[in-house]
């Protein structure tokens, strides 16, 4: 499930180019929006930001007023807002507009990266990261284009740990396992291979990187 947006992103989502779908905002905000998947930059100068499709399908629902926002609160991500597989999801829906979702929350991934580091640099995770670390891990192992696990079995599975900042993948696979794992590492995370004390099943332990 995923937080839909605020109400300043909404304000900015419905004032969207009706046409076009440009965007105006800082770049913070834009940034935001496109972390969520709700929007992304254009390729070329001068690179304004346009709405994505799950960004115009929210602008068309209307927003929930008064004390019915607290539902919205816990809406799944159908609703429109872009969330990443951490693994176990049904029904999880692939195809070329999930690929293009992935790659547009990721871009803006990188970007909220570079906007918040004093040298611009986008190899570390950032603040948003540390307070979302399994959606955080999530994001980086299926724009690599590792494969989250359905409801049948197989595949990563990203879990919070009682560690601070540390999230646990398991994978099956030991050779997809240590694939995770590198895609993590390249990403800016540490990551550690351990075994189930009771299962003796292999996952990996990952932690963004500060330095």
């Amino acid at each position: 499930m995923a937080r839909p947006p605020t109400a300043a992103q909404r304000r900015l989502i419905e004032a969207a180019d009706p046409v076009t779908g440009r965007l105006k905002g800082t770049e913070a905000q834009l940034a935001a929006l496109v972390l969520r998947g709700l929007a992304f930059r254009h390729p070329r100068p001068p690179r304004d930001h346009f709405l994505t499709p799950a960004g115009h399908r929210l602008r068309e629902t209307p927003a929930v007023p008064g004390p019915a926002a607290a539902v919205a609160e816990s809406a799944p991500a159908a609703a429109g807002v872009f969330a990443a597989r951490i693994g176990g999801e049904e029904a999880a829906e692939a195809g070329p507009a999930r690929l293009r979702e992935v790659h547009s929350a990721w871009q803006g991934l990188l970007e909220l990266r570079r906007m918040t580091r004093p040298d611009g640099a986008t190899g570390l995770p950032c603040a948003w990261e540390r307070t979302h670390l399994v959606q955080a891990a999530a994001l980086a192992l299926e724009a690599a284009g590792h494969r989250p696990a359905g409801a049948e079995g197989g595949g990563y599975r990203i879990r919070a740990t009682p560690q601070p900042e540390a999230v646990a993948v398991r994978e099956p696979d030991p050779e997809a396992l240590r694939a995770c794992a590198a895609t993590l590492e390249k990403a800016g995370w540490q990551v550690g291979e351990h075994t189930e004390p009771r299962t003796g099943a292999r996952y990996a332990l990952a932690s963004p990187r500060r330095a």
